[in-house]
């Protein structure tokens, strides 16, 4: 598929699917969508409160579904750095991103960061393989579909960022909800842009406590769902 590279409000980039009619992030602005939904009604959110189960000493386990531009990835190693929390970052992408795409990312110059290394880091570490990023991240992506990975370990949260439903409802099946939502531990939390009735009642199906969101600028609502114990 070919890639175009686009400028979105905030004034960071995203990029843009011909093909698919699609773009990996908002073209309302790529960082703040990322932020709004992934780090503060997610990450955040989660460390604010923490189920029961719950150990500050023990590290933060993440899966992302769609690394895509490595953009929720990055956000989510400066708040590990920022607040000292240790993450185990996990990521699925079927299609990588090409060397040159990568290269004309801007996400460390929009967010004051003079040093681009870990970003690119994030995305030239080999897959299918653990990583240490920083002291406080270590990053493992599987270059693999959604449907047939087989997940051996629990989660704290995830990122469900796949393309739109309209474009790949595929990735949005029961069955694939359902394979997230037993991959979280018990009171573990998902979070995701899509508020799609047919999403929302696949992950209650799965056991989860739904709640609807303020979506970032652009997106009226997102969704927050709670797997209970």
């Amino acid at each position: 598929m070919t890639h175009r590279l686009i400028q979105t409000e905030d004034g960071s980039c995203t990029i843009y699917v011909p093909e698919l009619d699609e773009h990996y992030h908002s073209i309302h602005g790529a960082i703040q969508e990322s932020r709004h939904i992934f780090i503060q009604a997610g990450l955040i959110h989660y460390l604010s409160h923490p189920p029961q189960s719950f150990s500050a000493t023990s590290p933060l386990n993440i899966l992302e579904a769609g690394f895509g531009t490595g953009l929720n990835a990055y956000l989510t190693l400066l708040e590990s750095e920022r607040l000292g929390i240790p993450i185990n970052y996990h990521s699925l992408e079927k299609y990588p991103l090409t060397t040159p795409e990568i290269t004309v990312l801007d996400y460390p110059e929009q967010l004051g960061q003079t040093d681009r290394s870990l970003f690119q880091k994030l995305h030239h570490t080999p897959w299918n393989t653990a990583s240490r990023i920083t002291p406080f991240f270590q990053l493992r992506k599987y270059h693999q579909d959604f449907r047939e990975i087989t997940f051996r370990e629990t989660f704290d949260l995830v990122y469900f960022d796949a393309f739109n439903p309209k474009v790949q409802p595929h990735l949005w099946t029961p069955e694939v909800l359902e394979r997230f939502a037993q991959a979280l531990k018990a009171g573990g939390i998902l979070v995701t842009y899509c508020v799609k009735g047919s999403v929302k009642q696949a992950l209650r199906a799965s056991g989860m406590t739904l709640r609807r969101l303020p979506g970032p600028p652009g997106k009226r609502e997102m969704l927050r769902a709670t797997k209970q114990a």
